[in-house]
């Protein structure tokens, strides 16, 4: 394996220290960039961090300084807003300069649940029902196909942001006061769902036009109480003292029907193909009790850190942490804008 000069783009408050010792990794706000840029350092090759704000000048001057064969994109937005990281990555393909993760054609398609899902339903993949309430829309009236109960997400916004147990309402005053919540907490239009009961799913899925598919993995809420919501709320995603409370933990989905681990990873290959997605990403999807798939969304670059999902089910599917931190360089290095190899 040729060693590489990698340039690695992070968040100007996640760029790790140089000596990580002392600090608790595991509550560290970059442990995500510490364990992929640790990791390939120890692969041998050479990795130079650079916190990104809101100036693409110091990507430019970075590139011109180190000569990269490669960009590590470990970013999630731009500028404070989400949907940019697109930008970054598009302005990477006018330097012509190799970058890993998704395409910003995909990063563009993915990140809008509403027009994934529309491209989703037009080629017949399960989505829940749903509608979209922009930003200074007066009147929040539900479609009569709307049935309660709902849930209510940013539009575009990852990471479970903005919502908890009061995401998911049962009446019309409710659903008006959550989505006027959404536009003013969060400055993003809203997009409002039916709220489907049943096992929460994600599946990793790596590749450019060959794609590989790791095991169904589930989120599992072992302690929660019945008469809450079982979602992904912000803080059963973030907060360690909530997840121990409560039980949440993930791990390879256990005893699906027959064949529905099976029907489930052609699903997201489906998916994968549809939002035109490249390099890596997560696909969540609720399983009913009826046995009925629906898919919630696509999360093109997912989380990378050690133990996390994605890598724990590369690992279930025989891919160590360090090779897929190779694999996922080696298909940067490969993508093409204009065909994929």
């Amino acid at each position: 394996m040729k060693p590489l000069r990698i340039l690695a783009l992070m968040h100007e408050d996640l760029v790790p220290p140089e000596d990580a010792s002392g600090h608790d990794l595991a509550d560290a706000d970059w442990k995500m960039e510490f364990d992929v840029t640790v990791s390939l350092k120890k692969l041998g090759h050479e990795v130079h961090n650079l916190g990104v704000g809101g100036d693409l000048g110091v990507i430019r001057k970075a590139i011109d300084e180190r000569q990269p064969h490669i960009v590590l994109n470990l970013l999630e937005h731009f500028h404070g807003v989400p949907v940019f990281d697109q930008n970054v990555v598009s302005y990477l393909e006018l330097l012509r300069i190799p970058y890993t993760g998704c395409n910003p054609r995909g990063l563009m398609l993915a990140r809008d649940k509403g027009l994934s899902k529309k491209l989703l339903a037009y080629h017949r993949i399960p989505v829940p029902e749903f509608t979209v309430f922009p930003i200074g829309r007066n009147k929040i009236r539900r479609p009569k196909r709307l049935q309660f109960p709902l849930i209510v997400k940013s539009l575009t916004r990852e990471a479970s942001t903005g919502i908890s147990q009061a995401s998911v309402v049962e009446d019309d005053a409710k659903l008006a006061e959550r989505v006027r919540f959404m536009h003013d907490t969060f400055a993003t239009d809203a997009i409002v769902e039916r709220y489907v009961e049943g096992r929460e799913l994600y599946v990793g899925v790596l590749g450019n036009q060959r794609l590989q598919v790791f095991p169904v993995w589930e989120l599992l809420f072992t302690k929660m109480p019945d008469e809450l919501w079982h979602i992904a709320t912000d803080r059963v995603k973030w907060s360690r003292v909530y997840q121990k409370m409560r039980g949440i933990k993930t791990a390879a989905a256990k005893h699906l029907p027959e064949g529905m681990p099976e029907h489930i990873q052609h699903l997201c290959r489906r998916i994968y193909r549809t939002l035109d997605l490249s390099g890596y990403a997560r696909i969540d999807l609720r399983l009913d009790a009826q046995g009925k798939v629906y898919v919630l969304e696509a999360n093109p670059n997912p989380q990378l850190a050690y133990g996390e999902d994605f890598a724990e089910s590369a690992e279930l599917s025989g891919i160590a942490y360090p090779d897929l931190l190779q694999r996922i360089v080696n298909l940067g290095l490969r993508w093409r804008p204009d065909r994929s190899v």
